[in-house]
């Protein structure tokens, strides 16, 4: 076998037979899944929280404890994916089967910290509710590429 042979799924799939050994022995796999879902509820309660807000003005620290707990759960899922990567893809970030999804994932951080940012900088309130909003699409498009790419996963053989 090349080191290309090993470095890249055959035939253009996710994960060569060494890398889906590695997936699913690692407990990372077992990690991001429990995240994932607990990120997605998170995400929910705080949609709920912030259009409440923005609806009727009420509940403003209600929706912005919900923000920096999703803006929490998103950075703990991106350092364990890292790390998840590396075990099963030996690179930290960007391996080939994940490349945009994590491209696309520094963009949801980065409007996640922005709201951050507007928060802690006494932005006005509509301000830092539109940076979540913003955030939380671009998290609603990242969470349909990785949910995707699971499913290509999935019918590649291998869940």
């Amino acid at each position: 076998m090349t080191s290309d042979t090993l470095t890249h799924a055959p035939s253009g799939g996710l994960y060569t037979p060494e890398e889906r050994r590695r997936r699913d022995d690692s407990v990372w796999t077992i990690v991001q899944g429990i995240l994932a879902p607990l990120q997605f509820l998170v995400f929910l309660v705080s949609l709920v929280l912030v259009l409440r807000y923005l609806g009727t003005g009420a509940g403003y620290t209600a929706a912005t404890v919900s923000i920096v707990a999703k803006t929490g759960v998103l950075l703990t899922i991106m350092v364990t994916g890292a790390i998840w990567e590396k075990v099963v893809f030996g690179q930290w970030l960007f391996a080939p089967a994940f490349f945009w999804e994590d491209v696309f994932s520094f963009a949801v951080i980065a409007l996640h910290l922005g709201y951050v940012w507007a928060l802690l900088t006494g932005e006005p309130p509509m301000v830092q509710m539109t940076l979540a909003l913003l955030a939380y699409a671009a998290y609603v498009v990242n969470a349909t590429q990785f949910l995707l790419k699971l499913r290509r996963a999935r019918l590649e053989g291998g869940t």
